[in-house]
């Protein structure tokens, strides 16, 4: 029999049920829990977090599994307890209530709010003790406690004003304009002011990636060819991945560097992150040619096979952890110089303590022995400083590195959360599909790195994950589901359904829809593109407000009567719930407005239908007037505005054999956000299984007959001349993306 003492032991949730254990009565967010709240007459206790969030255990431990916290907690509060991963709509909302009170958020998040849920007070961490000017979490509870019972009309007020913030906040404000072109240029300036020349990267610590921002700049040098964007480009994707933000050994990207020298990381590894990060390399790639950047984004893809990959169902897991409990900070990713030595002969361990800045201090607070992996030193300096070859110094860093990790895996391992996320994992399907029609096979040294054959593999994973969201997390009358499958539930039950329903949001279509026109390029399969178009559709049936534009985050916001979204259990919508949102800032991931403009523009290319262009630019028009005070943060919006602004161009390649291989590495070959290629058999050609919108336009291309590949570049449904020969293709291509 469970020992269990609250509701959580038996969630869904892997963060939920970690909790199972505290003395705690939690419950989960649901009708029952406010309902409760308004029973009792008691202001309930909001907390939300990950499990992949390190604050979020502590305060946990120091707080929430204290018997004399957890009475105060069960006599004065009704404690509900949130994942931020499985409920972005919850978290998104209580996080502006919060930034607006105390003028920031994070996690753990901690609100309180009435008994129908209106945030009145909240911060984010509160320590056991007073300590650096906060106050203790039982101070906090009781002043709370008091202020509910005894001044209930100010809470009130205040919860009211608070409610008005979040009704007004994030694209709901009216500041709306014609949308113009010109915002692209402004947010490449916007990034170039604060590109850090020394360390790459945008501002100082913390240092977050922006990868829809490096997109856009990417994008940017591609056309234009201007050096102090190429600058900033290589700058940033060689700084990164240098450095311990970048996992050295496993490969892969952790969340964030604490400092400004992407030196040393918050820990915790996360699904999105490195499929946005995936496509960084990979178009730097394009864009530059550097091998390197394409080294690494094979190293990001082992990574994800190795750890984020369901290999028999098909899909993605949401992330890896930090630590193994709270005393570890990253010590089973980082070294002390006694832990190198144990595992590398005397030549190795002098390499590697020279390559990846192992020394007796390292740079880990809480263990200053403790060293984070990062190339301080490249090979070609090693071997001048010790007098060996080059080429021996590198297979020494290569033999050491296999030792190192060969070590590390037989250290506790943080947890994998299993959690199969819909809008993740059509990022990382994206992400996969882009880096398997680009990437080059490594070269012979980089053993262990996927190889031709196995970019193929990717690409065929990709498509059995979709596959897997299409099958188990979409119907066309009900919609689609944020999550397949749960941690710790998949194990048990296969790839059967999550125990309980969380209706999809935004994100889950918009990126879906995306996912579904990157599998229809990459295999011209008709299919694809149907269910990409159904998809949008119902987004577009469910999500889109028709009297202001944009779309909401969860359906059918704009009836405001409180209805129950599509697919999701009744009456859900409590508290901050009840706050239209429409997001426009990319945090973490791409923001939902904007990906969903992407979306439409890319059907517009694909049907040559004009009212899903209309959408789109209803869509950015609502954020025209506040675009560029945003700046990187709304990077996504600059990558629909490309689409938006600038004529895209369509590369269709028909034919088989190597000089159809040749013409179609040349298609995909140059870089341009708003570029596609799709490449059909003859016999496929003939068959239609084209764009809707270039059906007209290809299948009678001269030279078919006699059995001659052919491309044919298209310009806003303008088509030039077919071309045969793989370097008139490229120059063909380049002028396209260049002239606009």
């Amino acid at each position: 029999m469970s020992t269990s003492r609250n509701l959580l032991a038996q969630s869904s949730s892997p963060y939920l049920r970690s909790a199972g254990h505290q003395p705690v009565r939690w419950r989960e967010w649901s009708d029952e829990a406010f309902a409760e709240a308004q029973r009792d007459n008691k202001p309930v206790l909001l907390d939300i977090g990950a499990v992949w969030c390190h604050w979020c255990h502590v305060m946990d431990r120091e707080s929430y599994e204290s018997p004399e916290v957890a009475e105060i907690i069960n006599t004065h509060f009704v404690p509900v307890k949130v994942d931020r991963d499985e409920r972005p709509d919850v978290d998104a909302r209580y996080q502006t209530a919060v930034a607006a009170i105390s003028g920031q958020g994070g996690w753990p998040l901690t609100a309180f709010l009435t008994p129908q849920g209106k945030p009145f007070y909240g911060g984010t961490y509160f320590p056991p003790q007073d300590m650096m000017g906060r106050p203790s979490f039982r101070k906090i509870l009781l002043a709370i406690a008091e202020a509910f019972r005894e001044r209930r009309k100010d809470v009130e007020e205040e919860a009211g004003k608070l409610m008005h913030a979040l009704e007004h906040a994030e694209g709901l404000l009216g500041r709306s304009a014609a949308f113009s072109p010109r915002i692209v240029e402004q947010m490449v300036q916007a990034g170039l002011g604060i590109f850090d020349r020394e360390h790459g990267g945008f501002g100082a610590a913390p240092k977050f990636p922006h990868s829809s921002v490096l997109d856009l700049l990417i994008d940017w040098y591609a056309r234009t060819g201007e050096e102090q964007v190429g600058t900033v480009i290589t700058t940033t994707l060689e700084k990164m991945a240098l450095g311990g933000v970048y996992d050295q050994l496993a490969g892969g990207f952790h969340r964030y560097s604490v400092d400004e020298r992407w030196c040393v990381p918050h820990f915790e590894k996360m699904a999105y992150d490195n499929s946005e990060l995936l496509k960084n390399y990979v178009h730097g790639y394009q864009a530059t040619g550097n091998l390197f950047f394409a080294r690494i984004a094979r190293d990001i893809m082992r990574w994800m096979d190795e750890w984020l990959s369901d290999r028999e169902h098909g899909g993605f897991y949401a992330s890896q952890d930090a630590d193994i409990d709270l005393d570890d900070d990253g010590d089973h990713f980082t070294w002390t110089r006694d832990e190198a030595r144990a595992v590398l002969d005397d030549d190795e361990f002098e390499v590697a303590s020279l390559h990846y800045d192992i020394e007796e201090v390292g740079k880990m607070h809480h263990n200053h022995a403790k060293n984070v992996l990062w190339v301080r030193s490249p090979a070609e300096e090693i071997a001048l400083r010790t007098g060996r070859e080059r080429r021996q110094v590198e297979q020494l860093i290569d033999s050491a590195k296999k030792k190192m990790y060969s070590a590390r895996l037989r250290r506790p391992i943080p947890y994998v959360d299993k959690t199969v996320y819909v809008s993740w994992n059509s990022l990382c399907i994206s992400a996969y599909l882009q880096a398997a029609r680009v990437l080059p096979p490594p070269p012979t040294q980089e053993q262990g790195l996927p190889s031709g054959e196995a970019m193929s593999e990717a690409r065929s994973f990709a498509l059995r994950s979709l596959d897997r969201i299409l099958s188990e997390a979409w119907n066309p009358e009900r919609g689609l589901r944020h999550v397949i499958a749960y941690s710790g539930q998949a194990e048990d039950s296969g790839a059967g359904a999550p125990k309980r329903l969380v209706a999809g949001l935004l994100d889950d279509y918009a990126f879906t829809a995306l996912a579904c026109f990157e599998a229809y390029e990459s295999t011209a399969d008709l299919s694809y593109f149907r269910f990409g178009k159904s998809i949008a559709d119902f987004m577009i049936a469910h999500f889109y407000d028709r009297q202001g534009g944009g779309f909401f985050d969860m359906a059918d916001m704009a009836n405001d009567s409180g209805a129950s979204t599509p697919g999701s259990p009744a009456g859900e919508r409590i508290g901050a719930l009840t706050a239209q949102r429409k997001p426009f800032q990319d945090s973490p991931t791409p923001a939902g407005d904007s990906a969903a403009a992407l979306a439409l523009l890319r059907l517009y290319a694909l049907t040559n239908q004009n009212h899903y262009r209309e959408l789109a630019t209803q869509t950015l028009e609502i954020f025209a007037g506040v675009a560029e005070q945003f700046g990187i943060y709304a990077g996504t919006y600059g990558l629909a505005a490309i689409w938006l602004a600038r004529p895209y161009t369509q590369v269709v390649v028909v034919g088989s054999g190597a000089a159809a291989d040749a013409l179609y590495a040349a298609a995909v070959k140059p870089f341009a956000v708003n570029k596609t290629v799709i490449r059909i058999t003859e016999e496929e050609a003939m068959a239609a299984y084209l764009p809707p919108a270039l059906i007209d336009s290809v299948p009678h291309l001269p030279g078919l007959a006699e059995g001659r590949p052919l491309a044919v570049v298209c310009s806003d449904f303008t088509c030039q001349p077919p071309v045969g020969d793989a370097q008139e293709l490229t120059k063909s291509i380049y002028g396209s993306i260049r002239q606009q």
